[in-house]
């Protein structure tokens, strides 16, 4: 049996209205939190990947080679998280679709590969239709979900993300720890806090 085809959607089209100018350039040590994100992604065992920009996608366009992953704009970036995932999903399911998608964001800095290939191998050897990753008491982003739930992905609204789904489908769904997953950055103390 062949492995399962995976994409990853990088959801990258906030604001960061709580930082105060875009998270996507943030630096972490000597990279942005996008390139952290791209680096992630680029060497994650899968078939596809694509980052969604929005918000100010011109100024971050010039902080990373645009041929280092395929780039879509959302218009429609304003009317919240979903419409970005939706966006992401249709561009991989365009022309030579995915079995599975993995969803992550830019603000995550410590998710690496490694995890990223962690959630695709709990996969195959779980069969679940959920795989998301669990920390700080909660579980959430990056998460794997299998083409069964790539409707319902579809027809999330505002700031819904995959969490709802995976909250409402939980007898298919399955944890893999990663602590660090916990620390993301949305102030300006949040970005001291990860450079100390």
């Amino acid at each position: 049996m062949s492995s399962p085809k995976t994409g990853i959607i990088i959801v990258a089209a906030g604001e960061s209205s709580r930082l105060g100018y875009p998270k996507q350039i943030a630096k972490y040590q000597d990279k942005t939190l996008l390139q952290w994100a791209i680096d992630a992604a680029n060497g994650a065992d899968v078939a596809k990947r694509v980052l969604v920009l929005g918000a100010f996608k011109d100024e971050i366009k010039k902080t990373f080679s645009g041929a280092s992953i395929p780039n879509i704009p959302n218009p429609n970036w304003e009317k919240g998280m979903a419409s970005t995932l939706v966006k992401g999903l249709e561009y991989l399911q365009k022309i030579d679709p995915v079995d599975q998608v993995i969803i992550m964001l830019c603000d995550q800095p410590f998710v690496d590969s490694k995890i990223l290939n962690k959630l695709i191998t709990s996969q195959q050897k779980t069969g679940k239709g959920i795989i998301a990753c669990k920390y700080a008491k909660t579980f959430g982003v990056p998460i794997l979900f299998t083409e069964k739930y790539f409707d319902e992905l579809m027809t999330l609204t505002g700031d819904e993300g995959g969490k709802k789904i995976a909250m409402a489908n939980e007898e298919d769904l399955e944890l893999v720890v990663f602590p660090k997953g916990k620390t993301d950055v949305d102030t300006e103390a949040d970005l001291r806090d990860l450079n100390l």
